[in-house]
């Protein structure tokens, strides 16, 4: 990871690896060229990215000027302070949110500072390449010496009035919502994004925005507030009768009341139960004060965005097309009574949850919903703009009818429960979700929402003008023939299906910002029937070409649904009659702001081909394909070789290292005869699941374990992903519970269900035909605390670490990216959370020089390069090893051809610590360039 001290500025036409002769220059037109400016000073800790923004929508390119050209300056660059961190625990999300902000907002008259708040409070200016971590946790503990800190946040303050124009808070929860950071910035007049303190004092917490909402007329939940471990059972007992709840399960919700949206959200049944879990929030110092609301049956949840788009002192909010959230359950391991939309469901990519944009609500109930809720914002004096949630009581529900103002038993009634001032930004958030069904792209929304904030401030208007002049200027171009076209493929059928929509995605965003490449993005269909993925039945195979908006969601069936949806006459109307209207309601406030440009992407119908038909498709544009298909024919093999026989040029290695890889046995004889150069393999059972599944499972285990001559044992799928089925198995009965998961198609198992602690283990899907057991390679456990005298600790007895690595380049010249530790949160292996869930998950790159030297970490790396030309990788991958700390020795675990690239990635970081470094969008046109110098 780049120093803030470190000066870089770079280009496009910069090579990768340091300058590296066996990775060619990246050669893209002059229009293209990216230059990242990161300066010494504390003052000038700005990362600007000065690159050619554009506006895709309908087959057209609008490209945007940049403010300043090469010290020619046309308009001064309006300075963002960008904040994001925090005590809460969602600091991990404010990190996502905060790369999203930064990747869509910077350039074109805006330069980003990036700034971060620790768990204790203390302020620093972090480079952006710090953004780019997965977690916080990545970089708390080295903060004092990777990042400039203020002694005081009054120095923090004192260092924006002179910084900054504006600050972008990006801090969700405790100190970013509650008022916290609006006081700090007020009490010294900086102008900010958002709602002031006050308000956000009144709004944020739970308990005290339910009782305002009461009183200004709005139906709420009833609820009951616990504060300190002090409860009086009979006063709650009280409450559970007055609202006709069982005193022994009546069910009720358990939540912090000034938490976030999603933590530490628990169900609770009887007055015992609440208080219990009331108190253990309490005790485990999440909240101090927690709300007990009764729990909604019979109704549909939504969230709605809503967007001021009034200038100056004047308020005019206008909701956007609102989101329905609806649960899925599948099977025993769901269970419904206890479903709440808590954390995990809100930010892992799993089937547990859809959403719905717009509801499949009546439009009657939609329109009372963007009515309620713009009254709502305007009520509570929110600014810029907010997420407000709620639910749609049906006529049935345990709430309905509870007030005559919103309807009754006829028409459903409409309530309210959260109010998020600092909505959730991530790729595929909500906020651009809802804002882009009605044509804004994310730059877009959030330019806006930054052009309305500098509107309250009169010193700021040069900016909003300033931008007028820029746009006035631009030109709107069709795309020209000398344009590359890419086709971002992702989806499929196997069990990391998710994490290639995040992977797809994220590919999507980062490449559609040249203006000499047209990207369009392309869903690999799941299979409606159960599939393996493998290259059977490839001719009942579609993909489908996908509109913009159609693009955020978070699962393939969503994304698949979606396009179902939108060419399906009665509910493609539905959305258009929607969209005409809060698209007119939007134009009436920003058809009077000088700088709003209009409306940039059009919510165009989505293409079906099959999959033979869409490759013919990709060789008839000379499209290059960029293959995101994690698993499966995307990672085989099978979608190689399709595409070779057209002639069409791909990402990633190529059929044998493909396939190879793919089988972890066919990897590890692959490179059984390099352990004379320090690489070694582990050994492996191979088994087929259905025999397994009638076998006596302790005689099994007995046999397992007197073949490797060990006590625990690595389970894990044969040719699946890196992620899903993969447990620690310490006995027999530890076989048998996973045997069990897999004969009744569980979707996942339960923290601690095996006899050693774990987290949740998300399960294959489909069953896979075939089961890898493997001994267990025992690491010590590394602990990384942002607390000032334990910050990193490593007992080091075993002297083996597990390290993840991505290599790129050429064939037979690959180069090793800078290694990175892995640090397991829960457990002994890491789970799907770890890997892909931004917020979560701990990596360390480079690995810190008291764990492993600088010299081991070279050996290491050169043994990483030999595997990679063993196995004839290209383009680029991940390897995945335990590696020795003195020796450099690697025990190879297994190779990813088709490599996670979602925007937390693993691979991001290490890129980001190659000198010069490398940021998304030119790592993944370098990943570009390298497919269009295969040889076929």
């Amino acid at each position: 990871m780049a120093s803030m001290a470190t000066g870089v500025s770079f280009s496009m036409t910069s090579g990768i690896g340091g300058g590296r002769d066996d990775v060619e220059r990246v050669a893209t037109a002059g229009r293209t060229t990216l230059k990242l400016n990161q300066k010494n000073s504390l003052s000038e800790s700005t990362c600007s990215f000065s690159v050619m923004n554009k506006y895709r929508g309908s087959g057209a390119i609008r490209t945007v000027s940049k403010a300043v050209v090469d010290g020619d300056e046309m308009s001064k660059n309006l300075k963002v302070g960008l904040i994001c961190g925090g005590p809460s625990a969602e600091r991990g999300i404010s990190l996502n949110s905060a790369r999203s902000v930064l990747d869509h907002i910077q350039g074109d008259g805006i330069s980003v500072s990036c700034y971060y708040i620790d768990p204790d409070l203390k302020a620093f200016a972090i480079s952006s390449a710090q953004v780019y971590s997965n977690t916080p946790a990545d970089f708390d503990f080295k903060l004092e010496s990777l990042a400039q800190g203020f002694s005081s946040l009054s120095e923090f303050a004192e260092h924006l009035v002179s910084a900054v124009d504006i600050v972008f808070p990006v801090i969700h929860g405790r100190f970013g919502e509650d008022g916290g950071i609006q006081e700090l910035l007020e009490s010294h007049n900086i102008p900010f994004v958002g709602t002031g303190s006050r308000e956000c004092i009144r709004a944020f917490d739970k308990y005290e925005a339910s009782l305002e909402l009461k009183e200004l007329g709005f139906m709420t939940v009833p609820n009951y507030l616990v504060q300190g471990t002090g409860v009086d059972k009979s006063e709650i007992a009280q409450w559970f009768t007055d609202n006709r709840l069982d005193l022994e399960m009546g069910k009720v919700v358990v939540k912090p009341a000034k938490a976030g949206s999603s933590i530490g959200v628990k169900v609770a049944f009887g007055v015992n139960d609440s208080i219990k879990k009331a108190i253990e929030l309490i005790v485990e110092g999440i909240d101090d004060r927690v709300v007990v609301e009764v729990f909604i049956e019979d109704a549909y949840e939504f969230t709605a965005i809503v967007l001021d788009v009034g200038s100056g002192s004047v308020c005019h909010p206008v909701v956007l097309m609102p989101t329905e959230v609806q649960l899925q359950f599948h099977g025993s391991g769901d269970l419904q009574e206890n479903a709440i939309f808590d954390y995990r469901r809100k930010y892992l990519p799993t089937q547990q949850v859809t959403y719905h944009t717009p509801p499949r609500f009546p439009i009657h109930v939609i329109k009372s919903i963007r009515e309620e809720a713009s009254l709502i914002f305007k009520k509570l004096g929110l600014r810029d703009f907010a997420r407000i949630d709620g639910w749609y009581l049906a006529p049935n529900s345990n709430l309905s009818s509870a007030s005559e103002k919103l309807g009754g038993p006829e028409s459903g009634d409409i309530i309210f429960t959260d109010i998020n001032l600092i909505s959730g930004m991530e790729q595929t958030s909500f906020l651009f979700q809802q804002a882009s069904k009605v044509g804004f792209s994310h730059s877009n929304i959030l330019r806006t929402v930054v052009h309305r904030a500098c509107s309250r401030f009169p010193h700021l208007t040069w900016y909003n003008y300033g931008y007028s002049l820029l746009l006035q200027g631009s030109t709107t171009q069709e795309v020209s023939e000398d344009v590359q076209k890419v086709f971002v493929i992702f989806g499929g059928d196997t069990s990391e299906r998710q994490v290639s929509v995040m992977s797809g995605t994220n590919v999507w965003i980062n490449l559609q910002r040249f203006v000499d490449l047209n990207v369009t993005p392309c869903l690999l269909s799941p299979s409606l029937r159960n599939s393996s993925g493998a290259s059977s039945n490839l001719d009942n195979r579609e993909v489908w070409v996908l509109p913009y908006s159609v693009v955020l969601r978070h699962t393939a069936e969503e994304v698949l649904a979606a396009c179902l949806e939108a060419v399906e006459p009665d509910r493609a109307l539905f959305t258009s009659l929607l969209q005409k209207q809060v698209m007119e309601d939007l134009m009436d406030g920003l058809k009077n702001q000088s700088w709003f440009a209009g409306f940039d992407i059009t919510d165009e119908l989505p293409r079906n081909f099959s999959l033979k038909e869409w490759i013919k498709h990709a060789r008839e544009a000379q499209a290059t394909v960029f293959i995101a298909v994690h698993g499966g024919i995307g990672e085989d093999g099978t979608l190689q070789t399709l595409l070779e026989d057209e002639g069409v040029s791909y990402t990633g290695p190529g059929v044998l290292a493909s396939r190879t890889c793919m089988d972890k046995v066919m990897t590890s004889q692959a490179l059984s005869h390099l352990s004379e150069f320090g690489i070694h393999t582990i050994s492996k059972d191979v088994r087929r699941t259905e025999d397994i599944m009638h076998e006596t499972i302790p005689n099994v285990w007995d046999e397992l374990i007197s073949k490797f001559q060990c006590l625990t044992l690595c389970v894990k799928p044969a040719k699946d992903g890196c992620s899903t089925g993969v447990a620690r198995l310490c006995s027999s009965e530890d076989l048998a519970v996973y045997v069990q998961a897999l004969k009744d198609c569980l979707l996942r198992i339960p923290p601690n269900t095996l006899s050693k602690t774990h987290g949740t283990i998300e399960m294959p899907n489909p069953t896979p035909e075939f089961l890898i057991f493997e001994p267990f390679v025992e690491t010590d456990e590394i602990i990384v605390s942002s607390k000032a005298k334990q910050q990193l600790s490593w007992k080091g007895r075993r002297r083996w670490v597990e390290m993840t690595v991505g290599v790129i380049g050429k064939c037979g010249s690959m180069h090793s990216l800078s290694p990175s530790l892995t640090v397991k949160e829960s457990g002994d292996i890491l789970s799907l959370e770890e890997k892909f869930q931004g917020g979560t998950g701990i990596n360390l790159t480079p690995p810190p020089p008291t764990i492993m030297s600088k010299e081991a970490l070279e050996r290491c790396k050169q043994r990483i390069e030999l595997i990679a030309e063993t196995l004839g990788l290209e383009g680029f991958s991940r390897i995945d090893a335990f590696v020795h700390v003195e020796t450099g020795e690697v025990l190879v675990i297994e190779v990813n051809t088709v490599p996670g690239m979602t925007p937390s990635t693993v691979l991001i970081q290490q890129a980001l610590a190659e000198q010069p470094p490398m940021y998304p969008p030119q790592f993944f046109r370098t990943l570009l360039h390298l497919a269009t110098q295969r040889v076929m």
